[in-house]
């Protein structure tokens, strides 16, 4: 009995010590003592084993005896099979900073340095922004008019957009722009998402391009002449990078600069002889200055002895000699302004250069340095506000579209994607919200920003395709009546820019994070690079130990021993300890793949991606209790909590099954699954009575479908086009009352209590009145909602000849 007690002391207490990673010397001294114990006991041989594991780790674990014979191989080792950075690596590396996803990293997160930035909210001068300007430019225009009758914005709204200086919010009030709050920006776009042309007309030249690249690299004279020019619309700014070789892998494109000398404006300078074809360039076709990326040459030495300096990014007027602008591409759905830029022998002087001749080379670094941000936002907003208008466009259809005498919401066929619509909108606004906050405490979060730009992205997809579901025959029925057809369409084009999201998902996220956000690896490299021994042996054994911490703390918290403390209310504890518990997990999972493929995990693609998945669901499950923790609930909301919560945790379980199915080392795979699974799969997919009440909450009247509504267009007054969600939300005010008129005289119609021929409803209403079930009031409110109902079902129809663009070639099928 006492050798089972002692070996119970031993092995509790080395899993303490290696969840809290408190190194070899208090592995070496608990072994040492209660070997010593054990053998004053007569426990001979667990004496033995424990005293021998403490010889074992001292000699390779303590810093003084590791050092003088384990580094040195471990090292020579390390050098030999270490993946090899690229330099265009490095720079996207080193570009952005490290937050919360580095906590996940480490496999013991500290929630206090997420909840210590406390997301304060807008400014009074930018929420007033959001709701007086932004409303008037979402009333301003309709999908149908902007998408096929203009296939542009009408221009009192462009007017109306430069005037209050949309395209101005990344841009200092010094230089005349509205110089908002990240926050600020996500807001006005997730506003303006109600019609993605708008959204994408103003979120491009806040994003990537001219005025983030002037501000943050310009010279003082490039900027005071642009800035105040882009602010106000006097200039309209694209930013030409991909073409048709150079997508995704933007570092290969073949666009040239080559220095040599050339006349302008009547004078000899020095200057650049461009040659380049771009192409999906947004705001293109009316650009009238033109960022540039190109690769730059110097084949004479004028500028020194350096014959490619790299990546350049220049500033190019359209009128420039040479460029031909003006065409347009038609992206799918919503045929925003889009085009190709091509030049040929196109001069321009040095002074062109983004930053002057001194940032000449340094285009790559600008670029992901200011993508790291940009990503985060304006795609992200996009997909959170459109998620949000299908909140109010499906909720509200979803009620008052009534079949088998029931409305459809009530059918659990359709509460499924309700619910998910749900879903995948709380949990878009938690992240987007959230991490534009960390934009505005100073991070640039690079890997956040491509796990929104994914998720976000794919979850827009997903609402979307969810609505069209729930809405049947109306909105596969284009016209101007359709709210959602040209938007649902139009979401391929943020699944391929940006950074295309099979490339995102399988390359950037883990691939990106591994080196990045880890502990140690970038350290280890570092030492590699610089042949530094003793930071390498700092490192290393560092490594080791977060290793056997993670090992640990995932065994004992999948157990439900150990768990994790953290500052969270007792409806989102339990999630935010399973957040923790499968950090560790992912932690030790990449550590598994990074060191049994090494080199090699760059090409296991499907690996990466679901790393990835998992470093994923694991962020946006964050946000979500963030955005829980400090904002004030709504009656309903901690349904949603927990349903976008478990969904997250669910697909961070799937993931980590699915790389442990598919890691090529079986035997570290076992050890792995018995390790970070040892009870097997616990989190199933949000149940059915979930379902059910998410799709009660947005098919009604309630205060969660007012939260979750609150950030987009939901106003009739504030322009022209009619307003969809607005009319939803009038009618679900009435529909309680509604309700029980429909009951009362549907049952008297089975009853036989009215004319059998009174099939249509406002047939049933006139025929109650005459029979006593209704009073007139009653009857009046009935011919009002009913007609209102029926115009939110009522679909377009068009002359015969309406879609043909030659009306020559229009056959005449009925003719004599």
């Amino acid at each position: 009995m006492m050798t089972f007690l002692l070996l119970v002391v031993a092995l509790a207490g080395l899993t303490l010590l290696l969840r809290r990673e408190a190194g070899a010397r208090a592995v070496v001294t608990l072994m040492a003592v209660v070997g010593v114990v054990s053998w004053g006991f007569g426990s001979g041989w667990l004496a033995f084993v424990l005293l021998a594991g403490a010889a074992i780790i001292a000699v390779c674990g303590l810093p003084g005896l590791r050092r003088s014979w384990l580094t040195p191989r471990a090292f020579d080792l390390f050098k030999r099979v270490a993946p090899k950075v690229s330099e265009t690596e490095q720079v996207a590396l080193d570009a952005g900073t490290v937050g919360w996803d580095g906590e996940l990293f480490t496999g013991r997160p500290d929630w206090h340095n997420l909840l210590i930035n406390r997301n304060t909210g807008l400014t009074e001068e930018e929420q007033a922004f959001v709701d007086n300007q932004c409303a008037r430019a979402a009333g301003m225009c309709n999908s149908w008019d902007v998408a096929v009758e203009r296939a542009d914005l009408p221009p009192e709204l462009w007017d109306f957009i430069k005037k209050e200086r949309f395209l101005g919010m990344i841009i200092p009030k010094k230089y005349g722009g509205l110089e908002f709050s990240a926050k600020a920006q996500s807001a006005v776009l997730q506003k303006l998402s109600s019609n993605e042309s708008l959204m994408v007309s103003v979120g491009v030249p806040n994003s990537l391009g001219p005025g983030e690249l002037l501000l943050k690299y310009g010279t003082e004279e490039q900027k005071n002449h642009y800035l105040p020019r882009l602010a106000d619309g006097r200039d309209i700014p694209c930013f030409g990078l991909t073409g048709p070789r150079a997508g995704s892998d933007a570092t290969s494109l073949p666009d040239t600069g080559v220095v040599c000398k050339g006349k302008f404006k009547g004078k000899q300078v020095l200057g650049l002889k461009l040659n380049f074809e771009k192409r999906w360039i947004t705001l293109a076709p009316i650009a009238t200055v033109v960022g540039l990326a190109f690769r730059m040459f110097d084949p004479d030495g004028l500028l020194g002895e350096k014959k490619d300096l790299g990546i350049t990014c220049a500033l190019i007027p359209r009128a420039t000699k040479g460029m031909e602008i003006g065409r347009r591409h038609c992206p799918i759905g919503t045929p925003f302004l889009n085009g190709p830029i091509r030049g040929k022998d196109v001069f321009i002087p040095l002074d062109y250069i983004i930053g002057g001749q001194e940032m000449a080379g340094e285009g790559w670094r600008m670029l992901v340095e200011c993508l790291s941000v940009g990503r985060c936002i304006t795609l992200p907003s996009g997909a959170a506000g459109a998620s949000a208008y299908a909140v109010g466009t499906a909720g509200g259809f979803t009620r008052i579209r009534r079949q088998f005498n029931t409305p459809v919401a009530d059918m659990e066929g359709v509460q499924e994607p309700l619910a998910r619509i749900a879903a995948h909108t709380y949990i878009a606004q938690s992240a987007v919200n959230q991490t534009a906050n960390m934009v505005d405490k100073g991070e640039k979060p690079a890997v956040p920003s491509a796990i929104l730009k994914y998720h976000l992205t794919e979850m827009q997809r997903s609402v979307l395709t969810d609505a069209m579901d729930v809405h049947g025959g109306k909105t596969v029925t284009l016209g101007p009546r359709n709210y959602l057809g040209i938007g649902f369409s139009g979401s391929a084009v943020s699944i391929t820019v940006e950074g295309a999201n099979i490339m995102t998902r399988s390359l950037m996220i883990f691939g990106q994070g591994a080196i990045r956000c880890h502990p140690y690896v970038l350290k280890e490299l570092a030492a590699k690079d610089n042949d530094d021994i003793d930071a390498f042996d700092d490192a290393f054994f560092g490594h080791a130990g977060l290793v056997f911490g993670n090992a640990a703390r995932a065994f004992t918290q999948a157990l439900g021993l150990g768990r994790a403390d953290v500052p969270f209310d007792s409806a989102s504890r339990r999630y935010a300890q399973t957040v923790a518990r499968f950090s560790a997990a992912f932690g030790l999972c990449s550590d598994a793949a990074m060191t049994t493929l090494g080199s090699q995990l760059k090409m296991r693609e499907l690996i990466s991606a679901r790393l990835g998945d998992m470093l994923s669901n694991l962020y946006l499950a964050s946000m979500v209790l963030k955005n829980w923790h400090e904002t004030q609930p709504a009656e309903g909301e901690r349904e949603l909590m927990e349903y976008s919560l478990r969904l997250l945790i669910h697909r961070t379980e799937t993931a980590l099954d699915e790389f442990l199915q598919n890691l090529p080392n079986r035997a570290v795979a076992i050890a792995l699954r018995a390790i970070t699974l040892p009870l097997g799969r616990r989190w199933d997919k949000p149940h059915d009575d979930q379902s059910r009440a998410l799709a009660k909450a947005i098919s009604t009247d309630t205060p969660i479908r007012t939260k979750l509504l609150a950030s987009i267009w939901h106003s009739q007054t504030d322009g022209p086009a009619d307003n969809p969600v607005a009319r939803y939300n009038d009618l679900l005010k009435d529909y309680d009352k509604a309700e029980g008129l429909y009951h009362k005289v549907n049952k008297a119609y089975a009853k036989g209590e009215l004319p059998m021929e009174a099939l249509h409803p406002e047939q049933r209403f006139e025929a109650a009145l005459e029979a006593g079930l209704y009073s007139q009031e009653e009857a009046d409110f009935m011919r009002t909602f009913e007609a209102s109902v029926l115009d939110m079902l009522t679909v377009d129809d068009f002359p015969f000849d309406a879609f043909a663009r030659n009306q020559e070639t229009v056959i005449n099928h009925n003719a004599a």
